[in-house]
């Protein structure tokens, strides 16, 4: 495996970084106070003013591998710069990169048809528009997807819905337009894995009800936009239907690979900001004689910074190179393995830095606060870690069977 960035690679990276220190760490305290006094319901207008900037600039949909409509990058190729932008919480979707706008366009790339893709992949592709990603629900754990409870049943030339979805990524962003819903159309199936369908439901649909933001650690809007959302009797054409019925848990599987292995890249640049961060508080601030970075504990929570980080990030490299090369499938246990990995490390250098800062890392002054939330949150998104570590073990288990 070379992992050594190709020559296109190095070349967006650097315009990518300089993006970043032009535009992106500057407006990252006007983005934390717009957040805070705009609310759950309003998307930061700083957002919204650098996005068309950074399109301008070429810097758009970095993601989509071996796909017309993105840039035609490989997963390897698309890590380090899917690092960058992870290095702050406003950048990816300044660039069309956010989930889970990313993971729904390569649904609809992949499965939607062409109408689906005229009518919600183009405006999705543009920028325009926003999604949501409707499949965890409250009353059941949805870490095992076959649990889910909610319904797609067939009525004559349209399909009618009904369920209660919550931590819905999107779903309480304003221009929000179009759902991916998964439900059941076939709950006796004697095939748990072909009892579920996803179909596409617009926003606007009558019965669609987005009831409240849903929190994470007390942030709404950051670090992820998500709303608990009551679907009563929703009425979409049958054509809606993506893949065709029963294939729900298949397009669920087919998504979440990429979406995964682009958590765990930006998580990477998570950490080496809160790494950068804790780095260069220790050295300016003085504790009982001389600065922090002096301090034994310090200097070892550095160390160690740098050898996860660096531990994680070949992981991944190797990873996202199996799924350019033997496909997701193939890199089952490697996309399981990041998954893990990545945000216990990111969570881990965050917790450090914050005690670096002291009261100021409780705050989100220094947006640690939010990046931990968000560290944490992705220990439970996308499967949390007992369901990966369960998947490790078994294949490992299997090479002595």
């Amino acid at each position: 495996m070379d992992f050594d960035y190709t020559p296109k690679v190095r070349e967006l990276q650097a315009r990518l970084s300089s993006f970043m220190d032009e535009y992106v760490y500057p407006n990252e305290r006007r983005f934390f106070t717009e957040v805070e006094e705009g609310g759950p319901w309003k998307v930061p207008a700083v957002i919204e003013e650098l996005k068309p900037v950074a399109k301008g600039q070429g810097l758009w949909n970095f993601f989509l591998p071996h796909s017309e409509h993105g840039a035609g990058l490989t997963n390897l190729e698309y890590a380090p710069l899917c690092e960058i932008m992870g290095r702050s919480l406003l950048a990816p979707e300044i660039f069309n990169c956010n989930a889970p706008d990313t993971g729904n366009m390569e649904v609809l790339a992949r499965y939607g048809s062409d109408e689906h893709k005229k009518q919600w992949l183009e405006p999705l592709l543009a920028g325009e528009i926003r999604s949501c990603f409707a499949m965890t629900e409250p009353e059941v754990a949805s870490s095992d997807a076959t649990n889910i409870e909610s319904r797609i049943l067939r009525d004559g030339d349209d399909y009618v819905i009904n369920g209660r979805k919550w931590y819905s990524t999107g779903a309480i962003d304003p221009h929000c337009k179009i759902f991916i819903f998964m439900g059941k159309s076939d709950p006796e199936n004697p095939d748990r894995h072909k009892q579920q369908s996803m179909i596409l439901v617009p926003r606007d649909t009558p019965g669609v009800k987005v009831i409240r933001a849903v929190p994470v650690f007390g942030f709404y809007g950051m670090p992820d936009r998500a709303g608990e959302v009551v679907f009563e009797n929703v009425r979409v054409p049958a054509g809606n239907i993506l893949l065709g019925e029963g294939r729900g848990f298949e397009i669920a599987q087919g998504r979440l690979g990429p979406g995964r292995i682009h958590h765990c890249m930006r998580l990477i640049g998570l950490a080496e900001r809160s790494l950068e961060q804790m780095c260069r508080r220790s050295l300016t601030r003085v504790a009982f004689g001389k600065p922090i970075a002096e301090q034994g504990v310090t200097l070892e929570r550095i160390a160690e910074a740098r050898i996860m980080i660096d531990q994680t990030r070949l992981l991944t490299l190797k990873a996202a190179h199996m799924m350019d090369t033997v496909g997701n499938k193939g890199a089952k246990a490697e996309i399981a393995m990041i998954k893990v990995a990545a945000p216990n490390m990111a969570g881990k250098i965050v917790d450090w830095a914050i005690q670096a800062f002291g009261a100021a890392g409780l705050s989100n002054d220094f947006g640690l606060g939010a990046a931990y939330a968000l560290a944490r949150l992705l220990r439970i998104a996308d499967g949390p870690d007992e369901v990966h570590r369960n998947q490790i073990g078994k294949l490992e288990l299997a090479k002595y069977k």
